[in-house]
């Protein structure tokens, strides 16, 4: 054989080795994560050929199964009240796949979860045919109702968040404008484009706005600076007027900013006096002498920097809020009244909130209470977890002082409940680089107890951006507190 011709031979065998190597490493090492790849159509094909396990509220499954009379695709999901619980169970679509708790809790749904090893066998003598799971949530039906028609009823884009602050449930997860799972469920080119219709919406009816997007919390971030302020010391008596002047020259600079209860009752009002008005002065004061590290230290022990999901819920991975890095001072200052680069989501503020009525104990947000097998028998529970004390009993029971004032005397009265204890903070939130030409945002988050030990913490986001309403009638007070009102009412059973 002459030299090219032995060159080919070697270069033709290399090939047919490698060719070789390739299809034993895909039969052997990939295989699995190949035969289990979403965009697999066998896999699709699995997952919708027996009826999925359901998603139950309150007791009472959201979800459901019907038969397409499809050989590849057998059955396809259905939703009851799918706008509504769209945050909570996302989507399952033969054509767009799965999204929240339909894809965390997949294997367990479809029947495929690998602690069904036992039952699959069992049921391929008997010929049954394969059976999901279940996954049991934490969702108050009352709650979750209250909040989706408060904000229905505003025709607003926005969220409401509702915790139970001593286990961390959550009892509601709200989100405006919303969409139905159930129209895009199946794999057809009609269903493919309502989905893509949604896709292209302006209003953003697919977003998540609880856990998934953020803005700056306004005035809500107050009472996480007093609760600062406080635990460090820079303030002692709530009642004790203070050295801040209204309006307040911000640090390094010749702005100054003033307060709507105007500069009469804000000049070195006191603390409780600063959260009933929602004075700016105090706040601003209080964060420009904590520096920017006692307040971002404060913020992070209420979640703040920090994946809320991380561990227990893959999917419901919660967008971080951000106490921002490398604040000079008057932006530092600025983060005292929740404005600068500070972010947060709905489901952060609640946290917040809810610590604060826990005695400053945050607990981690949980949804998901127990998953159950086809059998109904418990494969897993879900305990309450201690994310943190952020701050100390005494520290909490002086900011609640301070927030069931602002409920009683000052601009959360809407929230007000009779026979129950209820604390509250509003928050209007400047927006955009122009916030003259921009409609700010509203916020509200409050709690409320009983005497039997029950309680809840609830956050409201409202954006008015496709409301037809005054600029000066946006607030957190007007619009929100009756919602949480409602909401409030629907776990504590007024």
């Amino acid at each position: 054989m002459n030299r090219p011709l032995r060159h080919i031979a070697i270069f033709c065998g290399l090939l047919v080795l490698a060719l070789l190597l390739r299809a034993n490493w895909l039969q052997q090492v990939d295989r699995v994560e190949l035969s289990q790849h979403e965009k697999n159509a066998r896999v699709r094909f699995e997952r919708f050929a027996t009826p999925r396990g359901d998603i139950v509220v309150g007791g009472k499954a959201i979800t459901g199964s019907k038969e397409t009379g499809s050989r590849d695709y057998t059955f396809r999901r259905t939703f009851k009240d799918g706008p509504m619980y769209a945050p909570v169970t996302g989507y399952a679509s033969q054509a767009q796949g799965t999204s929240l708790l339909e894809r965390t809790y997949d294997s367990v749904l479809s029947g495929q979860d690998d602690r069904f090893a036992f039952r699959h066998a069992k049921d391929v003598l008997t010929g049954q045919p394969r059976r999901g799971g279940s996954v049991i949530t934490t969702i108050d039906p009352k709650a979750q109702k209250a909040g989706y028609k408060g904000l229905t009823d505003l025709g607003a884009r926005g969220a409401v968040v509702a915790l139970d602050p001593r286990t961390g449930k959550v009892l509601a997860l709200v989100s405006t404008p919303s969409y139905d799972p159930e129209v895009f469920a199946g794999i057809s080119f009609k269903e493919s484009d309502r989905f893509k219709a949604l896709l292209d919406d302006k209003s953003k009816p697919l977003a998540n706005r609880p856990l998934r997007e953020t803005f700056p919390p306004g005035s809500t971030f107050k009472i996480l600076t007093a609760a600062a302020a406080l635990e460090h010391g820079v303030v002692s008596d709530v009642d004790a007027p203070t050295k801040a002047v209204s309006p307040y020259p911000l640090p390094l600079s010749r702005n100054k900013i003033g307060s709507e209860a105007g500069d009469a009752v804000c000049n070195k009002a006191s603390m409780k006096t600063a959260m009933q008005y929602s004075c700016n002065n105090v706040f601003l004061d209080a964060a420009a002498e904590l520096g920017e590290d006692r307040m971002r230290e404060t913020a992070e022990k209420f979640g703040f920097n920090e994946d809320v999901y991380a561990e227990e819920f893959g999917d419901l991975l919660a967008t971080k809020s951000l106490y921002p890095p490398k604040l000079d001072k008057p932006g530092t200052a600025l983060t005292g009244m929740g404005q600068g680069s500070l972010t947060s989501t709905p489901m952060q503020m609640a946290m917040v909130t809810a610590a604060l009525a826990n005695d400053g104990k945050l607990m981690q947000p949980h949804i998901v209470e127990e998953l159950r097998g086809p059998d109904l028998s418990t494969l897993e529970t879900n305990e309450p977890a201690e994310m943190s004390q952020a701050v100390s009993p005494e520290t909490a029971k002086k900011v609640q002082e301070m927030m069931e004032h602002t409920a009683k005397e000052g601009s959360a009265k809407r929230a007000l409940i009779d026979g129950v204890t209820v604390g509250g903070k509003t928050g209007t939130a400047q927006r955009g680089v122009n916030v003259r030409d921009e409609v700010p945002y509203g916020w509200f988050v409050s709690y409320g107890k009983k005497d039997d030990g029950r309680s809840v913490a609830v956050a409201v986001f409202i954006d008015p951006t496709d409301m037809d309403i005054s600029r000066s009638d946006i607030s957190g007070g007007r619009l929100g507190a009756p919602i949480a009102k409602k909401v409030m009412e629907a776990v504590l059973g007024k």
